[in-house]
């Protein structure tokens, strides 16, 4: 009987973690992690930027809210799940909605403390965030392009509150969410191909629902384009030292998943390049150590002269 609870406990945990999404998290903090140390703050000593206990509030509060954020688009997405993702729907439907909820809620009340830990204006961010993702989840996601448009800004909104802290504004960093941003984009609008079945019966009027599969390829195929002008500036003008490896090889990797997204009709296939893409963001959060960190120093050096 205890053994048979024990086992009840540790899936009702492991359903949970599945539901917030546990794995992509510490991908995420580490991310904020390197942007801090090579590209946000590449003046200061690495351990200087690792110790730093407002820095780690952020990071922690980013994470919080983030986790929170999965849950109550969980919350949401139940139905269309069921469809799209039937073994992970049945793994996170062992916590109920009711227990979703009041984790959702007790991370958001943590997240904010954390934040008023740091200042007010943190507490601010934070409290924007939470409703952004929720007004999200709760509305826009289900319109076309708006929707996508602004999963992708949540997606980097954690980096930008880093960005503000440090108050570094120059022009490389901005090359570099850019890139970030529409890989993102790109990997949003693969999702709703990925996800039509589900969209259809949820009634989410995504660009793959409203207006059909080609129209969707011939979008998602001009932001991969529109990736070559941060990538060019990343690389011949700001000059970003051994990340251009990174770079070089991302624009091979794009020209393979454009000739597999022409042919790609299955949910299956679509899923590949969608984790296509993951693999590309992922590897490029640990290429953030290639950077050239004198480059950045001398771009602020100049910024202050101005």
């Amino acid at each position: 009987m205890t053994s048979r609870k024990t086992r009840l406990v540790m899936m009702k945990i492991l359903s949970l973690f599945s539901v917030v999404r546990g794995y992509n998290i510490p991908i995420i903090a580490l991310a904020q992690y390197l942007s801090a140390i090579f590209i946000l703050a590449p003046e200061r000593r690495a351990l200087d930027v690792l110790c730093d206990p407002n820095l780690f509030l952020i990071v922690l509060a980013s994470s919080l809210t983030i986790a929170s954020g999965y849950i109550i688009n969980s919350f949401y997405d139940a139905q269309k799940d069921l469809i799209n993702r039937p073994e992970k729907s049945m793994l996170d439907r062992l916590v109920s909605q009711q227990t979703k909820l009041n984790v959702y809620f007790g991370l958001n009340i943590l997240v904010t403390l954390l934040a008023f830990m740091v200042s007010w204006r943190a507490a601010l961010f934070f409290s924007a965030y939470i409703f952004l993702i929720w007004f999200y989840s709760h509305k826009l996601k289900k319109y076309p392009l708006v929707g996508n448009l602004t999963a992708a800004f949540l997606a980097v909104l954690p980096f930008f509150g880093i960005l503000m802290y440090y108050k570094n504004f120059y022009q490389v960093i901005f090359a570099h969410a850019t890139f970030l941003y529409l890989l993102i984009l790109t990997r949003e609008l693969i999702k709703d191909l990925e996800n039509i079945k589900g969209d259809l019966v949820a009634d989410y009027r995504t660009i793959p629902v409203m207006f059909g599969e080609q129209t969707s390829k011939i979008i998602i195929t001009g932001l991969t384009f529109l990736t070559i002008i941060p990538v060019f500036l990343l690389i011949e003008v700001y000059d970003v030292g051994y990340m251009d490896m990174y770079l070089y090889g991302g624009m091979i990797v794009i020209i393979y998943f454009l000739i597999l997204l022409w042919k790609a009709e299955t949910q299956k296939e679509y899923l590949m390049l969608h984790n296509i893409l993951k693999f590309l963001i992922v590897a490029g959060v640990f290429c953030i150590v290639l950077i050239d960190p004198s480059v950045l120093v001398h771009g602020r050096k100049l910024l202050s002269m101005i």
